[in-house]
């Protein structure tokens, strides 16, 4: 009896290391049991008012989408048009006027798209945003220039000095409507030396910053990011609605991510970031 339950004691202990090793055996990797995505690169060329909330907006989409790196470049539209001409890689591009789209959208006008470009890919260009033009001055704006009117008679008067973009960017584009609203010659103020000029919007809120000119004509969201003073916004009449298409271009490597992003610019979450720098979500 005694030998019969001595081999039935080691033949438990024997099954209960076998379990036990069983039990700790390692677990198979779950990279075999699925494939990872494959990381994705998107380049997104977007209008330089837009750095601040576009910046902010990818780090939070990449929190949420693991693998996914997303490249800003950032400058004024037409600069970001010429490079995507030029053969530059870019998933997105994110403009702030309809123009520098347009000449990269074989179907606008021919009128606009002189050249037949074809960069944009079908069916996903869209209007995501709206910004005000807006007149901004130095801290203690010491001209005490307080709306456009204020501006116009200070130009005539030959006493202050105004910062504006260049003629191919749209923020320049949008100050020269504004001047022709007021009947203002740009040409005589600028050989007068009562204009400044700046090669993106940024270098126009640059130099209102540092108060080397009196007043600016910037996007009322630069003057949000940098802290100044908005003393006017123009109306529709004065220089038109200030809007912002987007589009994924068909040179994209990655079309579908690319496509998600966008959707993802018009979320609730984003929309909440661009509006409290000033835009309107239009998408």
């Amino acid at each position: 009896m005694k030998k019969a339950t001595a081999l039935l004691t080691a033949l438990l202990l024997a099954l209960g290391l076998f379990a036990g090793c069983a039990s700790s055996a390692p677990a198979e990797d779950p990279a075999e049991e699925s494939q990872t995505a494959e990381p994705v690169e998107l380049i997104v060329f977007g209008a330089a008012s837009m750095t601040e909330t576009l910046t902010e907006l990818g780090s939070m989409y990449m929190a949420e989408n693991d693998g996914v790196t997303i490249v800003f470049n950032f400058d004024s539209s037409g600069t970001l048009k010429t490079q995507i001409q030029e053969g530059a890689d870019c998933d997105i591009f994110i403009s702030a006027g309809q123009k520098q789209m347009n000449e990269l959208d074989i179907t606008a006008s021919a009128d606009v798209n002189t050249e037949g470009l074809d960069f944009v890919l079908s069916d996903t260009r869209f209007n995501i945003l709206e910004n005000k033009v807006a007149l901004a001055v130095p801290e203690g704006n010491p001209a005490n220039i307080n709306s456009y009117d204020d501006m116009v008679s200070g130009l005539e008067a030959g006493t202050i000095m105004l910062a504006m973009g260049n003629s191919d960017v749209p923020v320049g584009q949008y100050t020269q409507k504004i001047l022709a609203y007021y009947e203002l010659d740009e040409e005589a103020l600028a050989s007068a030396g009562s204009i400044t000029y700046g090669s993106n919007v940024k270098e126009v809120t640059t130099q209102v910053s540092e108060a080397t000119v009196d007043c600016g004509i910037i996007y009322q969201t630069d003057a949000f990011s940098a802290g100044l003073t908005v003393v006017d916004t123009a109306t529709a009449e004065m220089c038109g609605q200030v809007i912002y298409p987007a589009a994924v271009m068909n040179v994209s490597k990655n079309p579908e991510a690319a496509q998600a992003f966008l959707d993802y610019l018009t979320s609730d979450a984003a929309d909440a970031v661009f509006e409290e720098v000033g835009f309107t979500p239009v998408a």
